[in-house]
């Protein structure tokens, strides 16, 4: 029976699981999720978690598990596994393909202002006059905000954060999808001034930059990088379906 393996922890990853497990009988479908979530959302199938130990750990694991065909349905920022993918999927001779959700597109009345990292990102700040800043970037890469000792930083993620990360710090725990009336309420009640995303795309927590506009606030947006050379990249579900069906027969 193919094999299918996604590399998920996004909703894409779930959707994605979803529309190929009932092809069981047809398809064998494995999704593995790296772990730093405590609780997550569980796909359909069989589901693995933790990392593979590297692009080599994770070329064993494909040939040992006689995968014929893998997926990177992880989040547009996980450079790290998305390289190991490649170089795996290469080693192991088994086809790889990337799903990556649309990239954000800035409407009329948007002030967004793009940046290639989060370092940059905390650069910009000062000269945005932010005072009270929604940074949600989740928990990872805080330390580049550790030194704006001035700044009060909300801080949105799904666990709480662990240092290094800037003195004046209010975590917010929540997990998304989230609404445009919560959001609003969020930059109200928090009288945030500025938000700092990265451009993660997607539905679930776009509302966000719909508050941003209506209140006038500045957006500072991380550029997403690009996925690895001589990957092909799809933007739905229903395509990367398509292809896992058409490489499996």
């Amino acid at each position: 029976m193919p094999h299918v393996l996604i590399l998920g922890g996004t909703s894409e990853g779930r959707a994605l699981a979803e529309a190929l497990v009932p092809y069981g009988l047809r398809l064998a479908v494995t999704s593995s999720l790296a772990g730093r979530v405590a609780r997550p959302v569980l796909p359909p199938g069989e589901v693995r978690v933790g990392g593979f130990g590297g692009a080599g750990g994770l070329g064993r694991w494909l040939h040992e598990h006689r995968v014929d065909a893998l997926i990177d349905a992880t989040h547009p920022f996980a450079e790290t596994i998305s390289r190991n993918a490649a170089l795996a999927a290469a080693s192991a001779h088994v086809p790889l393909l990337a799903l990556r959700r649309p990239s954000w597109v800035p409407g009329a009345g948007d002030r967004w202002h793009r940046v290639g990292s989060l370092a940059e990102a905390a650069d910009a700040l000062p000269a945005l006059g932010a005072r009270r800043v929604f940074l949600t970037t989740g928990r990872m890469g805080l330390a580049a905000f550790a030194h704006l000792d001035r700044t009060w930083f909300l801080v949105r993620s799904v666990d709480a954060p662990e240092p290094p990360f800037p003195a004046r710090t209010h975590p917010l725990l929540d997990r998304g999808p989230f609404t445009l009336d919560g959001e609003r309420e969020v930059l109200r009640h928090h009288r945030i001034d500025t938000v700092v995303t990265k451009d993660s795309g997607g539905a679930a927590t776009a509302p966000k930059l719909t508050a941003a506009r209506e209140a006038g606030l500045p957006v500072v947006v991380v550029r997403r990088p690009a996925a690895p050379e001589g990957v092909p990249v799809v933007e739905t579900v229903t395509d990367a379906v398509g292809w896992a069906r058409r490489v499996c027969g």
